[in-house]
């Protein structure tokens, strides 16, 4: 684990001086998802699948589900139940906001 970041301490900011994952993010990435700023594909959840598990795939990184949970509206659950549909937006998109 690199010396800067430890599995207790803060979560280090980024681009415009939030916190990642912080309310103030999430709110700057809704308001440009909404807009049409931000790109995405949709997906329907066939089973019972985890948000975490999604992101890994999407993005390489599952501590990224905040943004598929933000951008389609479910809240913070991580399991999200079959038909749900989920949008997912590119990370490069995303990457300019935070």
């Amino acid at each position: 684990m690199p010396s800067s970041i430890r599995r207790y301490t803060r979560t280090p900011k980024y681009g415009i001086g939030y916190q990642y994952g912080t309310s103030d993010t999430i709110e700057i990435i809704r308001k440009n998802f909404t807009a049409g700023n931000i790109q995405y594909r949709e997906d329907f959840i066939k089973g019972f699948a985890r948000l975490d598990v999604i992101a890994g795939q999407e993005y390489g990184d599952a501590t990224l589900y905040w943004i598929i949970a933000a951008c389609s509206g479910i809240g913070w659950g991580l399991q999200v139940p079959p038909g749900t549909k989920l949008l997912i937006p590119q990370l490069s998109d995303i990457i300019k906001y935070i």
